[in-house]
């Protein structure tokens, strides 16, 4: 037996909306059956546009009843039922949100008559339920309402229903099918043919523009994660509609996607990638004399045209900075802004401060170990190569920092030896050092956890 359900909402995704309507019709896999029907209250102002598409208005929905209130019928209705929608994760994910705040815990198979139309009906200019009714000669009456468009989407069932010579719908009600998390308008091979491997994304929509570049350690996880998760963005349906086919590019290690997927970002700029498109936060480490004469530090977020002595990515990332010079040149702990303790330092207890912070070591002494730190920092950086996991055992991926910045990434054969800069620079892939790469580099050196290091 399934449920064939059709909502109206305040907007496009379950977390933020609520639903408006709702209309539920049973079938038996021969004809319909029992019908259900309501308008409900969402407790929230419909937006004008929304009123504008369904015509359901402020007033039509204040005296009607709340979804707790006809949760149990609509539970009802539902239960033991197959789920039955045209885009049958935008519908499946309002309704389950609503019992969510009934207190029903609710769960069952779903079938979507976009991916099956799809399959049952192939070539179709367009799979939208107005676009499939018109070519199968079904008139619409009440368009963009819960009756309106059930009825019309009962009908669609029931030609998909005679015409799966191919077992498709039995097919998508497998255990572990994946059918149902899908995208309506994504092919499952090429879901099913994307690798378990580090790499970048990209979807697509139907004329082939990218629209969302992404990174992953596990790229069919992180994609299945997207589809299947509840995340905002990823409830809404402008994106899950729009994505019609999946590209990938392996880089072998999560270190060379994040670098990648920040360069191909900015490369395209992707409609859905917004993160990238705005100012990164960055953590600067400042100098500065206090009254007394000794050189000290703070650590604060970066601004527009202020030149800190080093940018990092986390505030952590530069307190470990600082800690990791407090070590190298016996520097006091408190004047580096790492500590706020009364009375001396606790690096004094192990003679690595020299008791600056009380005015035991003059500020001359003291500042000549503050200026040679500072011109390690300004000095010219190291060219060297970080070497990771490459895209197959017999290979290995290389970063290369030229002089202090990053100059691009790329990959070798597994036993080439890297001795020059002259090398390295005919195995990458020459890139554009941005402060979202300036970052990730940064971090990393800070914290290399087990990738090769290579001097040049």
């Amino acid at each position: 037996m399934y449920a064939i359900v059709d909502i109206e909402t305040t907007g496009g995704y379950a977390e933020n909306h609520r639903i408006t309507e709702i209309a539920i019709v049973h079938h038996d896999g021969l004809q319909p059956g029992k019908t259900y029907r309501a308008l409900i209250n969402p407790d929230r102002n419909i937006p004008s546009y929304i009123t504008g598409l369904t015509g359901i208005t402020n007033e039509m929905v204040s005296t009607a009843p709340r979804f707790e209130e006809i949760a149990n019928d609509v539970f009802e209705m539902l239960s033991g039922k197959v789920f039955v929608a045209h885009n049958a994760h935008f519908d499946y994910s309002f309704l389950k949100k609503e019992f969510e705040h009934a207190g029903i815990t609710w769960q069952t198979k779903k079938l979507c008559t976009v991916r099956l139309s799809r399959k049952i009906i192939p070539g179709l200019r367009s799979y939208s339920l107005g676009s499939i009714a018109d070519s199968l000669g079904i008139k619409i009456n009440n368009r963009h309402r819960a009756s309106g468009d059930a009825e019309a989407t009962v009908q669609v069932f029931d030609i998909l229903i005679k015409r799966d010579n191919e077992g498709h719908i039995g097919k998508a009600l497998k255990r572990n099918s994946g059918e149902t998390i899908l995208p309506p308008n994504l092919p499952k091979e090429n879901f099913d043919a994307l690798p378990a491997k580090p790499g970048v994304y990209y979807f697509l929509n139907s004329r082939g523009s990218v629209i969302y570049v992404g990174k992953a350690a596990n790229i069919k996880k992180r994609i299945a994660g997207h589809f299947s998760g509840d995340a905002r963005e990823w409830s809404r349906q402008n994106i899950r509609n729009e994505i019609h086919q999946i590209r990938y590019e392996l880089t072998g290690n999560e270190m060379i996607a994040l670098i990648f997927e920040s360069q191909e970002i900015r490369r395209l700029w992707p409609k859905y990638n917004q993160a990238q498109k705005y100012r990164v936060e960055e953590w600067g480490i400042y100098p500065y004399e206090d009254r007394n004469g000794y050189l000290r530090f703070s650590v604060n977020t970066v601004m527009r045209g202020s030149q800190p002595l080093v940018r990092l990515s986390t505030k952590g990332d530069a307190w470990n900075f600082l800690w990791e010079k407090v070590h190298a040149y016996e520097l006091c702990p408190k004047l580096c802004g790492l500590q706020q303790t009364k009375g001396l330092c606790f690096q004094h207890q192990t003679g690595e401060c020299h008791g600056a912070c009380q005015e035991i070591e003059s500020p001359k002494k003291y500042n000549k170990r503050i200026q040679k730190m500072l011109d390690s920092i300004r000095q010219k950086g190291e060219s060297l190569v970080i070497l990771g996991k490459g895209r197959s055992a017999q290979e290995k991926s290389l970063i290369f920092i030229k002089e202090g910045s990053y100059f691009g990434h790329g990959f070798a054969d597994r036993k080439q030896s890297i001795n020059s800069v002259e090398e390295v620079q005919k195995l990458v892939r020459p890139g554009v050092e941005t402060p979202t790469i300036h970052n990730l580099v940064s971090s990393y050196l800070a914290n290399v956890k087990g990738e090769e290091v290579i001097t040049l």
